[in-house]
C-alpha cells in the first residue's frame, strides 16, 4: 500500500428510513427554495416522485419545476430540454430522484444552469468546470451506482456519437438522501444487477493501484452488506431494513471507487455494454470473479483479505492465509450462484445474449478504457480476449 493516499467526500449522507423528510430543511440549509426534480417516468409512474415532492408541503420551499423525461441513456438533448424547465421555472436548485442516468442527468444540468449556454462539450473532461455550481440534492431509487457520492457524470452526445465524460470535484452533490421507500419498488432482477454492479465497485476498490485505509474500510463494509442481505431482499423485496442496507452498500462503494477507482472489470463492461448494450450490472456481474483471477498474481493478499467480508470471521479463520484468495473467489461465485437461483441473472456472456463473434471488438475497445491505468496487472489484447471467452 502507498505511503501517501488522497481521500475526499464533501457529500452530506443522510440514511434511514425517515430520511425523505429532511429535505426541507437541507434545501434551506443551502438557501434553496425553488427546486426543479429532475426524474424519470418509470419513477414517477411508481409514485415515488410524489413520495418526494410531498416532503414539501407546509415548508418554505416548493416545486417550482419538474422534469421527468430522463431515459436510461442520457443525452446532450435531455440535459437542454431539462435546463430550459430550469430557467423557465426560475428555479435555484436542483433534486435529483432517480438511478445513475437521473443522477448525471442533473449533475450535468447543472453545469448548464450555473454556468450558462447550451455546448456542454466545452466543459467535458477532468477539470474544466470553473466557479461552483447551483445546490444539488440526490435521491437515489437504485441501490448500485454510488453516483450520489461521486465527482463524475456521463452523457451521451448523439450528434457526434460519443459518451462525455465529466470530472470536477464541483460536480458532487451537497446532500445524498437514502432512504428504504425509494427502492421497495424495485424489480428483482434490477435490484440484484445493481447491488453486484455496487459489490463490484467495493471489490475492484480494495484491489486497485489506487487503494488506501480508507477506501479499504468504505469497500470491504459495503461487501458485508451486500452479501448479508441482498440474498433475504431478493426473496422478500418489500423488507425496508434490507433494502436501506443495501442503499448504504451503494453508497459506501461508491465513496470506495471514488478515491480507489476502479479496474479492469469496469474497463471489459463499459466496452461490452458500448456495443452489446448489455445492462451494467449484469455485466458486472459476468466479469467480476474472472477479474479477481486475472489479478491473483499480483493482489492475492488483498484478494484473500476479500474473504473476511464476503464469508465471514469463521470461514475467514478457518482458512489457510495460502488459500483464502482462493476461497475468496470460490465464495464469490456460490453467491453469484445463489443470486442466479433467486433471479436468473445471468453469470455467462453467452447468457446475456452477447455474440462469440463481438469479443474481439469488445477486447479491443476494452484497451482503451481508462480504468485499465489502476489495475494491478497490465492488459494486452490477447488476455483481454482470453478473458472474454473465458466469461463467455
Amino acid at each position: 500500500m502507498a505511503s501517501y493516499f488522497e481521500f475526499h467526500c464533501p457529500v452530506k449522507i443522510l440514511s434511514g428510513p425517515k430520511a425523505l423528510e429532511n429535505l426541507p430543511y437541507e434545501l434551506k440549509r443551502l438557501g434553496a427554495s425553488r427546486p426543479l426534480f429532475i426524474s424519470d417516468l418509470g419513477v414517477a409512474k411508481a409514485g415515488l416522485l410524489t413520495t418526494v415532492t410531498a416532503t414539501l408541503d407546509d415548508s418554505e420551499a416548493e416545486v417550482a419545476a419538474v422534469y421527468d423525461q430522463v431515459p436510461a441513456d442520457s443525452s446532450v438533448t435531455i440535459v437542454q430540454e431539462a435546463a430550459a424547465t430550469f430557467r423557465q421555472g426560475r428555479c435555484d436548485s436542483l433534486v435529483a430522484v432517480g438511478g445513475g442516468s437521473v443522477i448525471d442527468t442533473a449533475k450535468a444540468v447543472n453545469i448548464l444552469v450555473s454556468h450558462g449556454g447550451e455546448d456542454l462539450l466545452q466543459f467535458s473532461g477532468a477539470d474544466h468546470i470553473q466557479g461552483p455550481l447551483k445546490p444539488l440534492v440526490v435521491i437515489p431509487t437504485t441501490a448500485g451506482t454510488g453516483s450520489e457520492v461521486t465527482q463524475v457524470a456521463v452523457i451521451a452526445h448523439r450528434k457526434k456519437r460519443i459518451k462525455m465524460a465529466f470530472a470536477s470535484s464541483l460536480l458532487y452533490p451537497q446532500v445524498a438522501i437514502l432512504d428504504p421507500r425509494m427502492t421497495l419498488s424495485l424489480p428483482k432482477t434490477l435490484t440484484a444487477a445493481t447491488a453486484m454492479d455496487a459489490l463490484t465497485h467495493a471489490v475492484e476498490a480494495f484491489i486497485s493501484v489506487q487503494k488506501n485505509p480508507l477506501s479499504d474500510a468504505y469497500a470491504t463494509t459495503a461487501i458485508r452488506l451486500i452479501v448479508e442481505n441482498l440474498p433475504g431482499v431478493l426473496r422478500n423485496g418489500s423488507e425496508p431494513s434490507g433494502r436501506l442496507a443495501l442503499a448504504d452498500a451503494a453508497c459506501f462503494a461508491g465513496i470506495a471507487f471514488s478515491n480507489a477507482m476502479v479496474v479492469m472489470v469496469h474497463a471489459l463492461g463499459h466496452a461490452a455494454g458500448a456495443l452489446c448494450h448489455i445492462h451494467h450490472g449484469t455485466a458486472m456481474n459476468i466479469f467480476l470473479p474472472h477479474g479477481l483471477e486475472y489479478n491473483l498474481g499480483r493482489r492475492r493478499d488483498a484478494i484473500g483479505e476479500l474473504l473476511l467480508p464476503l464469508a465471514g470471521s469463521e470461514a475467514y479463520a478457518q482458512t489457510p492465509a495460502a488459500m483464502r484468495a482462493e476461497k475468496a473467489i470460490e465464495t464469490l461465485r456460490q453467491f453469484q450462484s445463489q443470486v442466479h437461483e433467486l433471479t436468473g441473472l445471468p453469470t455467462r456472456l453467452r447468457d446475456a445474449d452477447v455474440p462469440a463473434t463481438i469479443l474481439e471488438s469488445i477486447a479491443r475497445t476494452a484497451l482503451n478504457d481508462g480504468a485499465l491505468l489502476f489495475n494491478p496487472e497490465d492488459m494486452t489484447f490477447e488476455e483481454a480476449l482470453y478473458v472474454l471467452q473465458k466469461a463467455y
